[in-house]
């Protein structure tokens, strides 16, 4: 079967064979092996992967990569503080086959929605509540809750991240706070007793009101008090365990109506540092870079930070400013631009940023200001509620799902996409034949232009419309076994072009 190449991100606590792997090299001979993939069984193939050390030396500087961040993806929370939203299994569908949307941060541990993303390939990140970590610093009760709630899903459901809480710094519930490392510890220990502490990490969400300063950027710090006794555990821990330092950035909570441009995206004259030099073009860099700064106080620099949250509302009170749907698309769609350019910020530079955006849906029952019930991306009929290009083009006309079969006119282009309904086991034969052929499909190799989402049905599009192009564009070169469909709508999106 066709398999996409492994490119992953430096690993600490794996040696220098996995920082060959980060670099994108593929090791055909170790398939039985693979040390790229599952570092365990490595050691028989140790010496090929260090018979090419000396070229890596010489084709890179390897301080052009001693910064290399988590890949940017655009993830989604999915939140359910509503009592209109569709069932856990038609939002996994739509997830699936709509969008380029590949990860979703729950918070709660709900066993439908667990159930529902079995096989997706979507990741999943899920939360236990505040009120759980007292009890989770016992390690009984964490073995408990992992037999419980995780191990009944996974593998086919593909959870990677478990946090321990939300924004509890924030709560000023002291018991909950001195429990949170503990409890983490806890976990931690029961997910190594149940083999799975390589698949699923553990970590925390955490609100900017972490920092007792972030202007200038470079002069961010920690709370005194927490950053002694309960930041510099926290970050050991996730040192230790090779987990990120999850924060919840929001320039809507931090803007006026004078710094809307900068909290946007638009150009504006920017902020400047004069400790380090830099102007900053955006509130998130920012926000961001104060993080950064706080973490590097702490002599914890190299931790990768991951934005949990942060999103925009399209619908808010009378007074507010820049609370439209016109607003929060700029910025969603600004900031996908940005966390996956590379760029990085002024003292993160040249990379990506895992995100999280804020949120699925439009939730009706959740308290406060009217802003706070409409930063979803979609009503909970799964209509966009406004467009940032997280939908995948299909040959539907209405909101899609999978390509419907049709008859183009005469004249204009046309791609070749899987047929609504298509069974997944089939689209996975489409691929592997159109790529065992040798056609070209390095765009949906990792890396690729194509590869995100990475799923069997956005895989197949990519390669039963390489064979059509490729064999003359008639209608038979598009039946694949009658799990293709002609269409005239060009199904491209981002850098991905068919």
């Amino acid at each position: 079967m066709y398999h996409s190449p492994t490119f992953i991100y430096p690993l600490r606590t794996h040696g220098q064979e996995s920082l060959l792997c980060s670099f994108g090299f593929n090791f055909p001979r170790l398939v039985t092996c693979a040390p790229c993939i599952n570092p365990s069984p490595r050691y028989a193939c140790v010496d090929y992967i260090f018979s090419l050390a000396k070229l890596l030396v010489k084709l890179i500087k390897m301080e052009d990569f001693a910064f290399i961040g988590v890949e940017g993806a655009i993830g989604i929370n999915y939140g359910t503080v509503a009592n209109n939203l569709p069932q856990p299994a038609q939002v996994a569908q739509f997830l699936l086959e709509s969008t380029i949307i590949n990860r979703v941060k729950l918070f709660d541990a709900n066993p439908e929605i667990l159930k529902a993303f079995a096989h997706t390939g979507i990741e999943v990140t899920i939360t236990i509540p505040n009120d759980q970590i007292p009890n989770l610093t016992k390690l009984s009760f964490a073995q408990q809750w992992l037999k419980e709630n995780i191990q009944p899903f996974t593998p086919s459901t593909n959870i990677v991240r478990i946090l321990v809480g939300n924004e509890v710094l924030s709560t000023a519930n002291k018991l909950f706070i001195y429990s949170l490392v503990p409890a983490m510890q806890s976990l931690h220990t029961a997910l190594v007793g149940a083999s799975l502490d390589r698949r699923i990490k553990v970590s925390t969400p955490h609100s900017l009101g972490i920092l007792s300063n972030s202007s200038p950027p470079s002069a961010g710090k920690f709370r005194q008090g927490y950053d002694v006794h309960v930041i510099k555990p926290l970050l050991s821990f996730l040192r230790a365990t090779n987990s990120p330092f999850l924060v919840n950035p929001y320039p809507f909570f931090g803007f006026s109506a004078d710094t809307l441009d900068y909290a946007l995206f638009r150009p504006n004259i920017g902020v400047f540092d004069e400790i380090t030099g830099h102007n900053y073009s955006n509130m998130l860099d920012a926000q961001l870079d104060a993080v950064f700064s706080a973490m590097k106080l702490l002599d914890f620099d190299e931790i990768e930070i991951v934005i949990a949250e942060t999103g925009w509302p399209s619908k808010g009170d009378s007074s507010q400013v820049g609370v439209d749907a016109e607003s929060a698309a700029e910025y969603n769609s600004n900031l996908m631009r940005h966390v996956n350019s590379g760029d990085g910020t002024p003292l993160m530079p040249n990379r990506t940023f895992e995100t999280y955006i804020f949120a699925l849906f439009n939730e009706n029952l959740k308290p406060g200001p009217t802003c706070e019930r409409n930063f979803g991306l979609f009503e909970p009929d799964m209509t966009p509620v406004y467009n940032i290009g997280v939908l995948r083009p299909t040959a539907s006309s209405s909101n899609p799902v999978n390509p419907r079969p049709f008859a183009p006119e005469e004249g204009l282009t046309k791609w070749c996409l899987p047929r609504t309904g298509a069974d997944m086991e089939a689209l996975q034969r489409n691929i592997d034949y159109v790529c065992g052929l040798g056609m070209d499909c390095g765009a949906i190799k990792e890396g690729g232009e194509c590869f995100l989402p990475n799923t069997v049905p956005a895989h197949a599009a990519y390669a039963m419309n390489v064979y059509y192009q490729a064999s003359g564009k008639n209608d038979y070169d598009c039946d694949f076994e009658e799990t293709g469909a002609i269409t005239n709508v060009d199904p491209s999106y981002g850098m991905c072009k068919y």
